[in-house]
């Protein structure tokens, strides 16, 4: 298993193509949870070449299913308040760990900033529902920690039950058949562009670097089509 905090992640090259961010909320056809919500709209955006791998995901999903889409775009101070926060939970319950140790469990759960896919647009926390909007049992909760999991949210953990790992297939066979790769201690977590998405695939260098929402030219989805 490789995790963010592998030195190979960091040493990918980074470039950045251009492909803008778009805003999901324009594209009805994807539901979008509003769970992680904020005032500036962040969760909303990925990059228009993600966008179109979720469209082109959801058809090759089995009737009646659809792809719930929770957190795409993260600025670099909410990962950084992520990072430090679980990483200082962890500290507490964990006094007798090391440094190392602490960091490598910390990234099991949320990515350090300098490799963060999320601050690139290039990745997406989502999960499967219902036509009518109702989510699928999937084992754990959307980030649910593997501290508080037992590991459950890896996501070839085995012990989830037999419809959950059934679940979990479905959404790997439609986001895998379009070119995403998942980090395997979330379920939910998907990804294209990015460093983790480089290495695990080969590619020479990233296609999408860190953006800041704020000064990116992003484009209404109809735009883009």
């Amino acid at each position: 298993m490789i995790l963010l905090s592998d030195p190979r992640v960091a040493a990918v090259p980074s470039a950045d193509d251009g492909d803008p961010l778009v805003d999901l909320r324009g594209l009805p056809e994807l539901r979008l949870d509003g769970r992680a919500a904020d005032s500036a709209g962040a969760y909303a955006h990925l990059r228009a070449g993600v966008a179109d791998r979720l469209l082109a995901a959801q058809r090759a999903l089995p009737g009646g299913l659809r792809l719930l889409v929770i957190e795409g775009y993260r600025p670099y101070r909410a990962q950084l308040a992520i990072f430090t926060g679980y990483r200082e939970e962890l500290r507490r319950r964990h006094p007798d760990w090391s440094a190392e140790r602490l960091h490598r469990e910390t990234t099991k759960f949320v990515s350090p900033v300098d490799v963060a896919p999320h601050s690139t647009g290039g990745a997406v926390d989502l999960t499967l529902c219902t036509d009518e909007g109702v989510e699928l049992e999937m084992g754990t909760a959307v980030d649910a920690t593997p501290e508080d999991s037992a590991d459950a949210c890896f996501t070839d953990a085995p012990t989830v039950d037999a419809t959950a790992r059934r679940h979990r297939q479905i959404l790997a066979d439609a986001l895998g058949g379009v070119g995403l790769v998942n980090y395997p201690t979330e379920w939910w977590h998907w990804s294209y562009g990015d460093r983790y998405w480089a290495l695990i695939t080969g590619a020479p260098r990233t296609r999408y670097g860190p953006v800041d929402l704020s000064v990116a030219r992003s484009v209404p989805v109809s735009a883009e089509r």
